[in-house]
C-alpha cells in the first residue's frame, strides 16, 4: 500500500484541508477585528442565534487556564506531530485525511494566534445566551477543532463499525 505521505492526492487533502481552514480562520478573524473592534455592540446577524462581536482569550477552551501561553503552544506543537502522524498511517482513508486537515487547521489557526499577538482572537457567537445556554464566543478555528474531533469520532464508530462488518462477510 502506497503511504500517504507519498500520495499527491492524499498530500492535498490534508495539507489543502488545512490551508483552505487557515486561511479562513485567519482571514475571518482580521476582517471580525478590522470592522466590530471599535464597534458600539455585537452585529446581529440572526439576533439572538448568531452574532459576532470581538474578543481575546488568553486561555484555552471556553477560556480555562488563562494566562498559559506556553503550556498552549507546547500542545498545539504536540499535537502539530500527532496530527502529522495519524496522517501518515491513515492509509486509503480519504474523509479521514480531511478531517485530520481540520484539525490541523484549528490548531494552527489558533497558534499562530498565541505565536503572533500572545492571545486567540474570538467573534462568533452562535446558538441562544438565554438562559446561559452557550454564553461563549469562538472563531473559525475552534469551530474547525470541534467540527472535525465529532466527525472522526463518529467515522470511527460507524465508518470503523462497517468496514468491519464488509471484512467479516
Amino acid at each position: 500500500m502506497r503511504s500517504p505521505l507519498r500520495s499527491p492526492a492524499a498530500l492535498l487533502r490534508f495539507f489543502g484541508t488545512a490551508a483552505v481552514g487557515v486561511g479562513a480562520d485567519l482571514w475571518t478573524k482580521k476582517l471580525a477585528f478590522d470592522r466590530l473592534f471599535n464597534a458600539a455592540g455585537p452585529y446581529r446577524l440572526i439576533p439572538g442565534w448568531v452574532e459576532f462581536e470581538v474578543t481575546v482569550n488568553h486561555g484555552a477552551v471556553f477560556g480555562r487556564l488563562q494566562g498559559q501561553r506556553i503550556l498552549f503552544i507546547a500542545v498545539s506543537a504536540v499535537a502539530v506531530v500527532f496530527l502529522v502522524f495519524l496522517f501518515a498511517g491513515s492509509g486509503r482513508r480519504r474523509l479521514y485525511q480531511v478531517l485530520l486537515g481540520m484539525l490541523m487547521a484549528g490548531v494552527l489557526g489558533n497558534l499562530y494566534d498565541r505565536l503572533t499577538l500572545g492571545y486567540v482572537r474570538d467573534m462568533i457567537h452562535a446558538l441562544p445566551r438565554w438562559p446561559n445556554f452557550f454564553p461563549w464566543i469562538f472563531n473559525v478555528a475552534d469551530s474547525l477543532l470541534c467540527v472535525g474531533v465529532t466527525l472522526i469520532i463518529l467515522y470511527n464508530l460507524v465508518g470503523e463499525k462497517g468496514k468491519r462488518m464488509n471484512d467479516e462477510r
